[in-house]
């Protein structure tokens, strides 16, 4: 745990699999690779209860963090981001009726900030609302706690979904920043 909390760079990855969405949390290294595998999440499509756990590795024996809707299917659901013990994090939601022409997410660490992440090119999110080709544009997200950047997440073009996370804030807990950059690939959609 201490050496993720020194991290501000993160690589996520999805895999490419039939029945079920994969992710692949690695550390990024300063010249632009991807370095050691800090957790594997394994999400179920069409589950009426979204719930994800990050682990370890892909053997899914060692349970790092989750997230998990607190109610069933809800365009504005809350989400609580827990460690491996169950103990709470923290929460993001997305924002329905600002996010219907740009993406809008709220993030909470308790004691610390509420933020708000949104896409970075409003122009980019209305396109993709309308323009079904616009979809595969890469988007960009901002964390803020009000004027003060929390973490940005990038996606890159390519055939499979992959960000780069950057993480401005040292306080900030890289278990929630990791939980949220891999809802915005899980989730955005929805």
């Amino acid at each position: 745990m201490n050496q993720l909390q020194t991290l501000t760079q993160l690589a996520v990855r999805q895999r490419i699999r039939m029945m079920v969405n994969q992710y692949e949390v690695r550390t990024l290294l300063p010249d632009g690779n991807e370095g050691d595998l800090i957790a594997f999440a394994q999400q179920k499509r069409l589950a009426f209860k979204e719930q994800v756990t990050l682990y370890t590795d892909d053997s899914k024996q060692y349970p790092v963090l989750g997230f998990k809707a607190r109610q069933v299917v809800d365009l504005g659901a809350t989400y609580d981001v827990t460690d491996h013990n169950g103990q709470p994090i923290g929460n993001f939601r997305k924002d329905f009726k600002q996010s219907l022409l740009r993406s809008t997410w709220h993030l909470e660490q308790p004691g610390l900030f509420t933020a708000t992440g949104q896409e970075r090119n409003q122009l980019l999110g209305i396109l993709r609302r309308f323009i079904d080709a616009a979809k595969f544009i890469p988007y960009h997200f901002d964390f803020y706690a009000g004027e003060y950047p929390i973490f940005s997440v990038d996606k890159k073009f390519g055939l499979r979904d992959r960000y780069t996370v950057q993480i401005q804030d040292p306080n900030v807990d890289r278990r929630l920043v990791i939980a949220m950059a891999v809802a915005l690939d899980a989730l955005q959609a929805r």
